[in-house]
């Protein structure tokens, strides 16, 4: 791995050490990285487990946080809608709760704050423990595996769901449908997504690249869905490399790449996901030799 990644990374360890569960906007102020650099670095050191991510959501960010920081998302709690805070605050009271004793609503908002509520069985029945409370609370006779209950809404009449749940039905709510009117924002927030892993797709792929080649990394200058450009070193000299995120590179693409060389005084490199067209390797090698043009008066 390039050893500068590695830098970064124990960089973001430090400042989540330091400050405590943190959104990727403070990840990317923290550490100088754009947004999606920052959420890509978090994604790579969550998938090596040395950080957690949140259930909950502030924004259309989660919660990043050290694995002993857990007690500290209660912090974030007021992000919470309005009946999972009633909730939250209630479990935070009571420590444990009862399932069929609560309210549909109340009932509904348990099973959404996951960070918060502790799903158990006793006695064929199901309760709810904050999750900062010691599992001492549950006699360890009377406690069998704690059931992965689902984000749902009442799917009875709510003077059914008062009534006490049938040992066997744990699913007590349906899944949530999602409302007609917000299919359009549902479909959007997917392409966000898909658009995103495909550019830290993009990113991880120039990156094992240089990687392979003994190639490392100083900066990151710029990245967009189209294109990135990274201040590297090679052979131990330092160099700018556009990399383009399409197999076919134009003249124009070139000019890019030379104007912002130019800017930083350095040479430059080109990746691109394939080769270059025979007019423009033409066109390179017709002004590699070229010394000047001038005009006939």
């Amino acid at each position: 791995m390039v050893q500068n990644t590695s830098n970064i990374k124990e960089k973001i360890l430090s400042i989540l050490k330091s400050r405590g569960p943190s959104l990727p906007v403070h990840i990317a102020g923290g550490t100088g990285l754009s947004m999606l650099f920052a959420s890509a670095f978090l994604s790579e050191l969550f998938s090596e487990k040395k950080i957690k991510i949140s259930n909950m959501k502030v924004g259309n960010s989660p919660i990043y946080f050290l694995p002993e920081q857990e007690f500290m998302l209660q912090n974030f709690s007021q992000f919470l809608k309005s009946k999972e805070k009633d909730a939250f605050i209630l479990l935070k009271q009571k420590k444990v709760l009862k399932d069929w004793e609560q309210e549909p609503a109340i009932r509904v908002a348990l099973r959404a704050i996951k960070d918060f509520a502790i799903p158990f069985k006793k006695n064929e029945e199901i309760f709810w423990r904050y999750f900062t409370e010691e599992e001492k609370e549950k006699p360890k006779q009377d406690i069998e595996k704690e059931p992965q209950i689902e984000i749902q809404t009442p799917s009875e009449e709510p003077e059914k769901l008062s009534e006490k749940p049938q040992p066997k039905d744990l699913n007590i709510f349906d899944e949530k449908p999602a409302p007609k009117d917000k299919g359009k924002e549902k479909k959007k927030t997917k392409r966000k997504k898909t658009s995103q892993k495909k550019n830290e797709k993009f990113f991880n792929k120039v990156k094992e690249h240089l990687s392979q080649k003994s190639i490392e990394i100083l900066d990151i200058e710029s990245f967009s869905k189209n294109d990135l450009v990274l201040k590297i070193k090679k052979d131990n000299k330092e160099k700018l490399l556009m990399a383009y995120n399409k197999k076919r590179i134009t003249e124009l693409d070139l000019i890019k790449a030379y104007k912002k060389a130019s800017e930083t005084g350095l040479p430059y490199v080109i990746l691109s996901l394939g080769e270059p067209a025979k007019k423009l390797t033409n066109f390179i090698k017709a002004i590699r030799n070229l010394e000047e043009i001038n005009k006939i008066e």
